[in-house]
């Protein structure tokens, strides 16, 4: 078997089981892991990643990519060739730090906490051209509060965060744009009595993750809910309430994929009825969370797998553990834990992670400055 972002190669033997029935099981092998690709380097943190075709952005707190051991400016938003890991030109300017990036054809928006984009004045979100990094010159909004997550789909572009009014129109930390006018959606109104950390769709739903415990006002949806990708209503029949923080989401068309903080971190796989498939946990945060293929990539700042739920002090893993430094895979059918090691460092670790079916490619942000100890500053690729 396979499992993508690096090749792990597993040895199936077939077992004969002497049991009541007869049947076989198949155990894997060690893995052998592969190096991360050659790709430029940050000089400061990474807190996003977006692939488009073979384009992979990246957007954050840096000032410059690193090429070749020479700084090349970049004012916190860059794009990279994911095939052949070189820097591209395109390099518009954001005056503060990129928190989320959405590509939606031929255009990719831009979240944080900045006030202008080449100099011109955006207000934390604006739209950029994929290929030239034009500003587009009409998508332009007054955020009051900080977008922190950001997701295109159903034809909106969903924003989530600490937001309270979007052109003086009140927000309940949630808010939705038209993607073809840019018109703030003025029926897309529902409200989280907390901050929203991520945003993610899929199966006809928009799901959202963060610190909240109400949402439209409806106690019991705490840290997870499903809505109404139209009318923003509540999904009533997803009810997951995850007991710590939710900091990102990967959703599939039968799964949802989520990574938490805590005592311990932890990512969980959900049904779309919000019954608990498995979780897996981890000795620190779990901060980052996508999937390629039948396999879920984890990213945080934790440096081992626990080998069961239970944690001590400081999320300790009390039943042992196997040593996996701010990166993970995890089979999506059963969470059991894979033998890919790519280790990275750093006290955050690994803040982002995308996915690229086609190339088949994984990509992570974050805090790092090695990757299975080659420096490797803040960005990587594995293919």
């Amino acid at each position: 078997m396979t499992y993508r972002g690096k090749t792990l190669m597993t040895v199936f033997t077939a077992v004969l089981l002497s049991l009541a029935a007869s049947a076989f099981a198949f155990l894997a092998a060690p893995a052998f892991a592969q190096g991360s690709d050659a790709m430029p380097s940050f000089n400061g943190t990474v807190l996003a990643v977006a692939y488009s075709g073979n384009i992979v952005y990246v957007g954050g707190d840096f000032t410059a990519a690193i090429v070749n051991g020479k700084p090349v400016a970049r004012g916190r938003l860059a794009a990279i060739d994911a095939r052949k890991g070189t820097l591209l030109p395109w390099s518009p300017t954001a005056d503060g730090r990129v928190k989320a990036l959405v590509v939606s054809g031929q255009s990719i928006y831009v979240a944080g906490d900045f006030a202008a984009i080449d100099g011109v004045k955006r207000d934390s979100l604006a739209r950029l051209d994929v290929t030239t990094g034009a500003l587009h010159s009409t998508f332009k909004h007054t955020i009051s509060g900080k977008p922190l997550a950001a997701f295109a789909a159903h034809g909106r572009l969903y924003l989530g965060g600490t937001i309270t009014a979007v052109d003086g129109q009140a927000r309940g930390r949630l808010a939705a744009f038209n993607l073809s006018t840019g018109a703030l959606d003025k029926r897309w109104l529902p409200t989280a009595d907390d901050q929203v950390e991520t945003i993610a769709a899929g199966g006809g739903r928009v799901y959202v993750g963060g610190k909240f415990h109400r949402v439209n006002s409806v106690p019991g949806y705490d840290r997870l809910a499903a809505l109404d990708p139209a009318s923003a209503a509540l999904v009533t029949t997803f009810k997951p309430k995850p007991p710590v923080i939710t900091y990102a989401l990967a959703v599939t068309t039968d799964t949802v994929y989520s990574a938490h903080g805590g005592q311990g971190g932890r990512i969980s796989s959900y049904t779309p009825a919000g019954a608990l498939r498995w979780s897996a946990t981890f000795d620190g945060d779990a901060q980052a969370v996508t999937v390629l293929g039948d396999t879920v990539y984890a990213g945080g700042h934790f440096d081992r797998a626990c080998s069961t739920a239970r944690t001590g002090a400081q999320g300790t893993c009390v039943d042992g553990a196997d040593n996996r430094v701010k990166l993970a895979a995890l089979s999506a059918a059963d969470g059991h834990l894979l033998d890919w090691t790519a280790d990275a460092n750093g006290v955050e670790g690994v803040l982002a992670l995308a996915a690229n079916p086609r190339l088949k490619t994984i990509a992570m942000g974050g805090a790092f400055t090695t990757v299975e100890g080659r420096q490797q500053k803040r960005f990587a690729q594995f293919s």
